[in-house]
């Protein structure tokens, strides 16, 4: 029955490893947590079901651009009774959808717009079968994004009758899992844990004196190695940067970051999927949503923030199944550097007075956002667990947080750049046992000199250069 539907509603033969286990349990009404690496087809699991099941998917998504992404995509496959719930709906045609909602089959909603009094009387019309949380693990405050908005997920779904939950995610700890368990008010859950390790990535670590020196290894190796691929660094100066000296040693490439205009974003996605970019160059901002097999390298120019982060960028290689390459490119201060920037998102001390000050006068406290006295992500953690705790609880508690935070870049770095196999200890990191490794394995395990094919064919820049408000036009003329 299930590879009928799966035939007649997506065209595939067969379902990948987990998907059908998910499925099964979710038509039986229980609660899943489905841990299925990047890649393999997570969204799947609640959009087939969503055509077995008697009622709509409410399908909370951290990423409005991940969210439309769905959206677009179901529509192109011909499901028209779709929708995204999100701030790119506004007036009218916001509440057109709200006063239409059980029109739909499938309702995609960011956790903050699942809060909203408006939303939530409109769900309350709706018959849902089921309720999907994608990257499931933004719900802990151990994940590797946390979303304090999740946290009241849980207690959303709490307002309506029983309603099945499935949790997804790439990666959770089994600490992360409890928590999802928890927040969700999940009940005796069935759990689908797919293995962490990704045979087909080796993984290579390249010590580098000082930071400035990464610019000339990433253009000299670039240049000669094989293609497509991602280089990931932290501030949107050095995608820039790491972009134009590529671009100048003839290098089909694109910078990427959340500064750039949506509509420039999407067309520098359009063309690394279609082959016309050999690389991007980008900050975090880049990856989720973006479907291509074809991905041979993964580069590192600094120590990302946690584990998750890590495999979950990494994870973006190789999902063809042929042979890929993530390499990390070290030095002695990445650690000091990552540190900082992993704990910038936490509100201070000082923040924690102006908030309660502002709130005993009865100002909004969300002026401090808008006078650009605290970043908007910083003020979402903040005004969460003010509404929670006692003051001087909260301040305990963003501590907490903040050491959690550097202690789990101490992690990655001892994983990373210690001295045992980095394959067999990102396994022991989830409590999971590695049985065998490739002979391509880490830089630890050893491997050849010359490990990443060189390039079969230097391909000639385009001789007719376009704008990319030209380009956006040519490619999608309506």
């Amino acid at each position: 029955m299930l590879e009928e539907a799966l035939k007649k509603y997506f065209h595939y033969d067969t379902f990948r490893p987990g998907q059908r286990e998910v499925i099964e349990a979710v038509l039986q009404e229980k609660d899943v947590i489905a841990l299925l690496p990047t890649g393999s087809g997570k969204s799947l699991c609640y959009q087939l079901s969503g055509y077995l099941l008697n009622g709509a998917v409410v399908i909370v998504s951290p990423l409005l651009s991940l969210m439309q992404d769905q959206v677009e995509q179901m529509k192109r496959f011909g499901e028209k009774r779709v929708v995204a719930i999100n701030s790119f709906l506004q007036g009218e045609q916001r509440e057109r959808v709200l006063a239409n909602l059980q029109a739909y089959r499938y309702i995609f909603v960011s956790p903050e717009m699942l809060g909203q009094k408006s939303f939530k009387r409109a769900l309350s019309r709706v018959h849902i079968a089921l309720i999907a949380v994608d990257e499931a693990h933004c719900i802990s405050q151990w994940g590797f994004d946390f979303r304090p908005e999740y946290l009241n997920i849980g207690d959303t779904i709490r307002t309506f009758s029983r309603v099945p939950v499935l949790a997804l995610t790439a990666t959770a700890t089994n600490r992360v899992k409890e928590d999802i368990r928890k927040y969700l008010h999940m009940e005796n859950p069935y759990e689908w844990i797919s293995a962490v390790d990704r045979p087909n990535i080796c993984y290579q670590v390249v010590p580098i004196q000082k930071h400035y020196e990464k610019i000339g290894w990433l253009v000299a190796h670039v240049q000669h190695t094989t293609s497509p691929g991602i280089i990931y660094t932290q501030s949107r100066k050095k995608t820039e940067e790491y972009a134009e000296a590529l671009r100048e040693s003839g290098v089909r490439v694109a910078a990427y970051h959340a500064g750039i205009q949506q509509d420039e974003r999407q067309l520098i996605q359009h063309q690394f999927i279609a082959g016309e970019l050999d690389w991007i160059v980008a900050t975090n901002a880049f990856g989720m949503g973006v479907h291509k097999e074809n991905i041979r390298q993964i580069i590192h120019d600094h120590l990302p923030s946690s584990m998750g982060n890590y495999l979950q960028e990494v994870g973006r290689a190789g999902r063809d199944g042929e042979q890929s390459f993530a390499t990390l490119l070290f030095t002695e201060e990445d650690d000091r550097i990552t540190k900082s920037v992993s704990v910038m998102d936490y509100p201070q001390e000082f923040h924690i007075d102006e908030y309660e000050r502002l709130a005993n006068q009865g100002v909004n406290p969300f002026i401090m956002v808008e006078e650009s006295r605290i970043t908007e992500t910083s003020y979402r953690i903040l005004h969460y667990w003010m509404h929670k705790l006692p003051k001087i609880e909260v301040i305990e508690q963003i501590n907490q947080m903040k050491f959690e935070k550097v202690k789990e870049v101490d992690q990655l770095q001892q994983i990373l750049t210690g001295k045992d196999c980095i394959r067999e200890e990102i396994s022991r990191y989830f409590e999971q046992e590695l049985l065998t490794k490739p002979v391509l394995c880490c830089s630890v395990c050893g491997l050849p000199e010359d490990v990443i094919p060189k390039k079969r064919l230097i391909k000639e820049a385009s001789a007719q250069l376009f704008s990319w408000q030209e380009r956006f036009k040519q490619i999608f003329p309506n």
